[in-house]
């Protein structure tokens, strides 16, 4: 039985949050995912490792539908969103919260008019009840007390703190981070990659990492997926990765 058809049957089985089977995307004449199969199971911590420009971001992009694939599908929830439209798409983005890597906050407004957009855009929350509901969410990232701050005076690491709470205010089902620890110093990783354990446990949410920062990924991930020239080529636990015999996952591990 080859992998794929295994978990396809896995997939059957236990209905994943996310399921890409044999997904095929390139941009121009760069073919960056060549035929992934991978499955991410409800409620677990996956982290998407590999090295830059193997395609670990387009994999989320597929997840809330800004990226289609060009053959093989992508099921959220049990259900196909490959070729929806925008407007059947929504009801699927509510389901998944985004961290971008740069944290995309909106310079021109304040840490508290950030983090309530998607309230006032989504829902008919009055003043109060998004007050209550942004400040739940600083207190959940340890940001209490900064919400009239603009992007502007916050440290990179509050940049991705208030991002975080941004991306969690929908109480979305799953949360995609990408490169979460990109540009930050040691010590603010090891308290990024904590909180990002602790939000996940809090919330009781499927967690997807893309990053390349191996410490980071060893510490807080269930499992992980490597990514090679587009593909998994492994999938397992962290010690599992570390037992690994594969020249190539034991090359990027030492690297």
């Amino acid at each position: 039985m080859t992998g794929s058809v295994r978990i396809r049957r896995q997939a059957k089985k236990t209905p994943p949050f996310a399921f890409f089977d044999e997904v095929y995307k390139s941009f121009d004449s760069k073919e960056v995912l060549r035929g992934l199969t991978l499955l991410i199971r409800k409620g677990e911590v996956l982290v998407i490792l590999g090295g830059s420009g193997n395609g670990k971001t387009v994999i989320l992009k597929h997840m809330v539908g800004l990226v289609a694939p060009d053959r093989g599908r992508v099921f959220i929830d049990g259900r196909d969103i490959s070729r929806l439209d925008d407007n059947r798409l929504l009801p699927v983005r509510r389901k998944v919260g985004f961290l971008f890597q740069n944290g995309a906050l909106f310079d021109s407004m304040s840490v508290f008019d950030n983090i309530a957009f998607p309230l006032k855009e989504h829902t008919a929350m009055n003043g109060e009840e998004i007050r209550v509901k942004v400040h739940e969410k600083l207190k959940l990232v340890g940001l209490e007390g900064v919400e009239w701050m603009m992007p502007a005076a916050l440290s990179g690491g509050m940049r991705k703190r208030v991002a975080l709470a941004r991306a969690i205010i929908l109480e979305p089902e799953a949360l995609l981070y990408d490169e979460p620890t990109t540009g930050l110093d040691p010590i603010t990783t090891k308290w990024v990659t904590k909180l990002m354990r602790n939000v996940h446990e809090s919330l009781k949410i499927t967690s997807v990492i893309v990053t390349h920062n191996i410490q980071s990924a060893m510490a807080v991930a269930d499992r992980i997926a490597f990514l090679y020239r587009g593909r998994i080529k492994f999938v397992g636990t962290p010690s599992e990765i570390g037992a690994c015999d594969d020249p190539i996952v034991q090359e990027f591990l030492r690297s």
